[in-house]
């Protein structure tokens, strides 16, 4: 049976400012319709109400906002929910692809599965979203938290083909009873519009931490910078990006009381466009992470545009790290939680240049091998399961 051809992608929210359209999403779209798919993308203006209503095409890939809810409250949210479902509708699709099983998206993809059950459901799971994971994180209300939850571990096994960003998404799958053989790993990937050659000016000891701050306990990297700017006093670390709740005002803070605050820049929340002459700049990207269910369970797409823009990484093995990163190669992994070995591996990085360059090499191979279009097959795979189960489904 062939793949179908008509696939129209459910987004959780808008395409920006969250990294799931387009860091996953979009590209994934881009890809397929390289391949000879139609892939439209549906999206509510969740974070981004001033695209409401608005339709754009990124390389042949057509993204339509819905329209803002007029109702208020609960009505409002079952209102973004039915528009989400006429915009799907009226798409046509041969097979629904719904990234992230919860919320708007979620119920959407649900009601068109009730109503039209012969056309075939893809979920695609790239973070724990319930308890353990992005509900422990943000301050939903509880309502909203037991729904995630709710939608996170039924939806899949309903499903008529799940996709998953990691193995642990996987076995979570599978502990929450979806069939084994209908599950497809896709992690994510590079663009390769985004890899470039390595440039000679990189500064070997310019240090990016590239973060969200939730991946890690900001006091536990304040000894490993102490340690690394009193080993060499040319270190300069660039962080980007900021937290769900201001955490880059604590690490600000933790920062000024090491005295520190000379050798660390805080950049905040950049634009994609900001963020890449500071990476070209850069040697070695700091990658803590802790050992956490949520961090298992996800699959880093800054750490491919980290390795794509020529970084050695030096991160903690949790999860899918090891997946991109492989230790003394194009970056080195350490055991979470120990602060003097993280140390000591970022100086012995900065005092060997020529390692340092070899690795850096290496990064940009490993982000060339790991693009988006290497992801089309197994995701056709996961198109065509879909339609096979949903034929059978349909029959009985």
């Amino acid at each position: 049976m062939d793949t179908p051809h008509n696939i129209t992608m459910i987004a959780p929210f808008g395409i920006r400012p969250k990294g799931t359209l387009l860091a996953r999403m979009l590209p994934l779209a881009k890809a397929l319709t390289r391949d000879g798919l139609r892939v439209v993308i549906v999206a509510p203006p969740v974070h981004n109400p001033q695209d409401a209503g608005t339709q754009c095409v990124y390389d042949g890939v057509t993204v339509i906002h819905t329209a803002s809810p007029k109702l208020p409250g609960l009505l409002g949210e079952l209102e973004q929910a039915r528009l989400l479902v006429q915009a799907v509708l009226h798409a046509n699709p041969s097979c629904i692809y719904l990234f992230k099983p919860k919320g708007h998206a979620g119920l959407a993809a649900q009601w068109v599965h009730w109503w039209h059950p012969s056309i075939p459901l893809v979920i695609d799971c790239d973070d724990r979203e319930g308890t353990g994971g992005w509900n422990d994180i943000l301050p939903y209300p509880p309502a909203t938290k037991w729904l995630f939850d709710w939608q996170e571990r039924t939806m899949p096994r309903h499903a008529d083909a799940v996709t998953v960003a990691s193995r642990t998404l996987q076995s979570l799958c599978w502990a929450d009873g979806c069939s084994g053989d209908r599950i497809v790993y896709v992690p994510n990937a590079a663009d390769l519009a985004g890899v470039a050659p390595l440039l000679s000016s990189k500064d070997p000891f310019r240090l990016v931490l590239y973060t969200r701050f939730w991946e890690f306990d900001c006091a536990t990297l304040i000894p490993v910078l102490a340690q690394v700017c009193a080993a060499e006093e040319r270190v300069h670390v660039d962080v980007i990006g900021a937290g769900e709740n201001a955490e880059e005002q604590t690490f600000a803070r933790l920062i000024a009381e090491a005295g520190l605050t000379q050798r660390v820049t805080m950049h905040g929340w950049l634009h994609p466009e900001a963020i890449a002459p500071l990476l070209q700049q850069a040697s070695i990207a700091l990658v803590p992470v802790a050992d956490t269910l949520i961090n298992r369970a996800r699959c880093s797409a800054k750490l491919l545009e980290l390795l794509g823009a020529g970084i050695v990484v030096v991160g903690h093995d949790v999860g899918e790290m090891r997946t991109f990163v492989t230790s003394a190669v194009n970056g080195i992994l350490v055991p979470a939680g120990d602060t003097d070995v993280y140390a000591a591996t970022v100086v012995g990085c900065m005092q060997d240049h020529h390692v340092l360059a070899a690795m850096q090499e290496a990064a940009i191979a490993s982000a060339r091998t790991h693009h988006w279009d290497a992801r089309v097959a197994p995701c056709r795979a996961a198109l065509q399961l879909a339609t096979e189960h949903a034929l059978e489904r349909t029959r009985l």
